[in-house]
């Protein structure tokens, strides 16, 4: 397990999650997540995730099956009414499984690639 991973993603997760709730809260009316907030979230969600891959530099597809297999324990959370607390945890979990992918090799970046 890579511990450096694990807390890039954590961080990068943990604010790609509050910037885009702050964003949509300020955008939308509360009245819309209680109506689409079941598909609201989990789109939200693998945003975050996708967003999380390219920062960190980590491939787009296993993190986002990870993120998928993280956020399922957030339905317990939603329906024992802690949907924070859910968000907390399945962000530590949703790293956890990160930090377990290989890192994709230097050579394969093109930006680090020495230019001719």
């Amino acid at each position: 397990m890579d511990t450096g991973i694990l807390w890039r993603v954590a961080l990068v997760q943990v604010l790609a999650v509050a910037l885009l709730s702050l964003l949509l809260g300020v955008i939308l009316p509360h009245s819309f997540f209680e109506t689409w907030g079941w598909l609201t979230g989990p789109l939200a969600w693998l945003a975050c995730a996708w967003l999380t891959a390219r920062i960190v530099g980590l491939p787009e597809p296993p993190v986002l099956f990870r993120a998928v297999l993280a956020g399922i324990p957030s339905l317990l959370f939603v329906l024992i009414g802690l949907h924070w607390l859910g968000v907390i945890a399945v962000i530590a979990i949703f790293a956890v499984a990160c930090a377990y992918l290989p890192r994709p090799p230097a050579s394969a970046d093109p930006a680090a690639r020495p230019s001719a």
